[in-house]
């Protein structure tokens, strides 16, 4: 079953799986990530964000 896209350029819906029929723009998926309660990543991204507001805790422990 083919899933939904989005188009980035003129932003229409399609089910085609390449590039968009109207434009030829880049499709995308426009659904969100899927969300977990368990965050096996969440420590990672939580450091990535201090290193990038310029904070110094780039421990991992």
């Amino acid at each position: 079953m083919p899933l939904l896209r989005k188009c980035t350029q003129c932003g229409r819906y399609t089910l085609s799986q390449d590039r968009c029929p109207i434009c030829g723009g880049p499709l995308r998926t426009p659904h969100p990530a899927r969300f977990s309660p368990e965050d096996r990543y969440g420590r990672y991204r939580r450091m990535l964000k201090r290193m990038v507001e310029g904070r110094q805790s780039y421990t991992i422990s």
